[in-house]
């Protein structure tokens, strides 16, 4: 399995067929429409594309979003991660994979168009 690396040096668009994630402008777009999301939903979806392929425990998304130590038990992600699936439509279930007792992973669906310079 696949573990995360988080780099600093992002490249500035994350795009495939359907998704598009600007990371220099903080916002998404699916199949050309944009997506409306809290800030919170964003920095999460931000942080499953840079790793994309990567599971992510939960501690860590907890951590890096809302700055929880591991320390705290919360149901706060589940929700996160419900609301981003409802906006990612019927593409939600192919981007976002759950990792049953682990945490999450984000799935390219083509994978050959993903992060672009």
């Amino acid at each position: 399995m696949d573990t995360i690396q988080i780099t600093p040096n992002r490249p500035p668009c994350y795009q495939d067929a359907h998704l598009e994630v600007d990371f220099s402008r903080g916002t998404a777009a699916l199949d050309a429409h944009r997506i409306v999301l809290t800030r919170k939903e964003y920095e999460l979806l931000s942080l499953l594309v840079e790793n994309a392929g990567a599971v992510i425990p939960r501690e860590m998304l907890l951590m890096r979003v809302w700055g929880y130590s591991n320390q705290i038990r919360t149901r706060t992600l589940d929700v996160h991660i419900r609301r981003l699936r409802g906006k990612l439509g019927a593409y939600s279930r192919e981007y976002i994979e759950t990792i049953f007792g682990i945490g999450y992973r984000f799935q390219p669906l083509h994978a050959s168009l993903a992060l672009t310079a």
